[in-house]
């Protein structure tokens, strides 16, 4: 297996999967974020809850994204916030990508 550490150069691998303008987005706030709830995505992004929670599904079932419910405190009424975090290999994936646009747009 190819070291990941940030010492080593990333091989660049387009992903059609991320590219797509919001999962782009997504994953981008998750690179910079260990994990964000739904609302905090959703509310950036400017799209409606069925539009995120769709490409949030997309990459949970690639693998990129992991998903959880958590009981927000203080609801009283078992409210459940939905937070998402990047996977090591969605991560991976979307550095890897990154660095294929990057390619892209010097000419490669």
């Amino acid at each position: 297996m190819p070291d990941k550490s940030n010492d080593s150069p990333i091989e660049p691998k387009f992903d059609e999967t991320i590219h797509a303008p919001v999962r782009l987005r997504i994953c981008g706030m998750l690179d910079a974020y260990d994990k964000l709830r739904f609302d905090a995505l959703r509310d950036t992004l400017d799209v409606s809850d069925a539009v995120c929670s769709k490409h949030l599904k997309t990459l949970a079932d690639h693998g990129y994204v992991t998903l959880s419910k958590k009981a927000e405190r203080g609801s009283g009424k078992g409210y459940k916030v939905t937070w998402a975090s990047f996977t090591d290999a969605g991560r991976a994936a979307f550095q890897a990508h990154v660095a294929a646009l990057k390619q892209i747009v010097a000419g490669g």
